[in-house]
C-alpha cells in the first residue's frame, strides 16, 4: 500500500513510517521539518506545508493509496492563530487534496482531549459525546474542529474511508507530546484536593493502533486507549518526579515559573477533572491489545528521560 503521512517528521509519526516500511508498506510524507535519516531508510520526505501547492502536487504525482494525517499540534506555546491554521486549514486542505487524487483511505489521528475536562462529563467518554468545556480551554477549539471537520467526510467523501482516531496521552522513549513535556522538569503541579485518571497508551502501542487501523481499513469514530488509566500522582512519582500540590488560584501565577511548566489557563481544568475514554468500538474493530502495561510505560519513560535542572522544561 502506498501510504502518505502529513506530519512525518514527529515523534510517534516517524516511528510509524519506519513499521510501516519494514511491514511492506511504500511510504511517503510531507513535513516543514527536516528528517535527515528518512531517505536512508527508503522513506521519501517532501519538505512543505499541507497548504500549499506544492503538497497538492505530491498528492499528484505520488498517488497515495491511504493518507495518516498527523500534522497538528496541540501546543499552547504555538500562537494560538498559527495553531488554527495548522489545525484546521491543514486539515480541511488534506482532506480536499484525499478527494482530489483518489485517496481510499484517510485516518485523521486525534486526541481523546476532544471530549473536554468538565466536573459533570461521565467518566467514560464514549465516541458519540459532543466535546465540554472548550469555554474553559479556547485553546482546544482549533483542534475540536478539525476532529469534527475530518468527522464530515464520512458522509461528504462516502467512496473514502474514514476513520477519526482519538488517542490518549502518550508516554515512550525518550518521549514526545503533551504528557511527556509535562513531565520533563523535577517539579510537576498538581492542583490542591485533585487527582484525576489519566489515560497512558506507549508509543510503540500506539503505532501498532495506527497500522491495525490502516490495514483492517476500520471505519468511523474511534477512542483508542490501552492499560485502564491511573492517577496522575501515581505517574508523576512513578517517572521520578515530585509532584507539587499547589491551590489553583496560585498555580496560576506560577505557571511557566519556578521551574514548572508552561501551560495555559484553562488547562487546570485537565489537572481537575478526568478524561477517560470507552475503547470498545475500536478493540471490536481491530482485535488492538497493547504490549505495554502502564508500569513499563512509566519506567521506560524515567530511564529515558533524565530530569531537567531546574528551570529548564521541555517545549
Amino acid at each position: 500500500m502506498r501510504v502518505l503521512i502529513p506530519g512525518i517528521s514527529g515523534g510517534i509519526a516517524r516511528q510509524l513510517a519506519l513499521h510501516l516500511h519494514a511491514r511492506g508498506h511504500q511510504v511517503a510524507g510531507i513535513d516543514t521539518r527536516p528528517w535527515a535519516e528518512a531517505k536512508e531508510a527508503g522513506i521519501q520526505v517532501y519538505r512543505g506545508d499541507v497548504r500549499k501547492r506544492a503538497a497538492e502536487d505530491v498528492f499528484r504525482r505520488w498517488r497515495p493509496e491511504a493518507v495518516v494525517h498527523m500534522a497538528t499540534v496541540t501546543a499552547f506555546t504555538v500562537p494560538g492563530k498559527e495553531r488554527g491554521r495548522i489545525n484546521l486549514d491543514g486539515t480541511k486542505a488534506v482532506f480536499d487534496h484525499c478527494a482530489a487524487h483518489g485517496v481510499k483511505q484517510m485516518l485523521f489521528v486525534g486526541r481523546h482531549t476532544f471530549y473536554g475536562a468538565a466536573p459533570d462529563s461521565p467518566l467514560y467518554h464514549s465516541e458519540d459525546e459532543p466535546p465540554r468545556a472548550l469555554e474553559a480551554i479556547p485553546e482546544l477549539a482549533d483542534l475540536v474542529a478539525a476532529d469534527l471537520y475530518a468527522a464530515t467526510a464520512l458522509w461528504r467523501l462516502p467512496k473514502m474511508t474514514t476513520a477519526v482516531l482519538r488517542l490518549p496521552y502518550t508516554l515512550g522513549a525518550p518521549g514526545t507530546g503533551t504528557l511527556s513535556s509535562f513531565l520533563k522538569g523535577r517539579r510537576v503541579p498538581l492542583v490542591l484536593g485533585y487527582d484525576p485518571l489519566f489515560h497512558v497508551l506507549q508509543e510503540e502501542d500506539v503505532v501498532t493502533a495506527l497500522t491495525l487501523a490502516l490495514e483492517k481499513q476500520v471505519r468511523g469514530l474511534f477512542n483508542v486507549a490501552g492499560p485502564p488509566p491511573i492517577p496522575l500522582s501515581v505517574i508523576v512519582r512513578e517517572t521520578g518526579r515530585k509532584a507539587v500540590p499547589l491551590p489553583a488560584p496560585l498555580l496560576s501565577m506560577l505557571l511557566g515559573r519556578a521551574g514548572l511548566p508552561r501551560l495555559s489557563m484553562g488547562a487546570l481544568d485537565h489537572l481537575r477533572f478526568p478524561i477517560v475514554v470507552d475503547n470498545r468500538r475500536f478493540l471490536d474493530a481491530t482485535g488492538f491489545e497493547y504490549r505495554h502495561s502502564v508500569a513499563d510505560s512509566l519506567r521506560i519513560f524515567r530511564e529515558s528521560s533524565p530530569i531537567l535542572p531546574a528551570g529548564g522544561q521541555g517545549r
